[in-house]
């Protein structure tokens, strides 16, 4: 499944899969590490993990868009994603986002949104209360 590439753990298996094609039996290091690593710009593996990633989700997100015609926007949250917020690359996520060839115009007209707030629905929640 898409989560075993697009999550924490997967950010690490697309770190492991990189190592063993390149021959080598390097010790996983985990999600926070991987990330580090590629913004401090010393692990090409790590900065080409966190593409992989990054392109994988915008993937599954306009896979998602499509299926559930999400004209509104998709609103990604939860897990690693907010922890990425630094180095997410969000031109290369557009762009396998709108990759769909005849459905590249319908994708490019969907707004995506990466929700940092640590408690999102807390927010929600907030904005009830304050409604009654």
């Amino acid at each position: 499944s898409a989560e075993r590439a697009v999550s924490g753990p997967g950010l690490v298996n697309l770190y492991d899969a990189l190592a063993e094609l390149e021959g080598i039996e390097a010790a996983s290091p985990g999600p926070a590490d991987v990330t580090r690593r590629a913004l401090a710009g010393n692990c090409p593996r790590s900065r080409e993990a966190l593409a992989l990633f990054t392109d994988f989700l915008g993937t599954v997100a306009s896979n998602l868009a499509l299926s559930l015609g999400a004209r509104g926007g998709v609103y990604m949250a939860g897990g690693i994603l907010p922890k990425l917020a630094d180095a997410f690359d969000e031109k290369s996520f557009r762009a396998r986002f709108e990759d769909k060839g005849r459905f590249s115009d319908y994708l490019a007209a969907i707004p995506t949104y990466l929700i940092t707030h640590k408690h999102p629905a807390f927010l929600g929640l907030a904005g009830m209360v304050t409604e009654t």
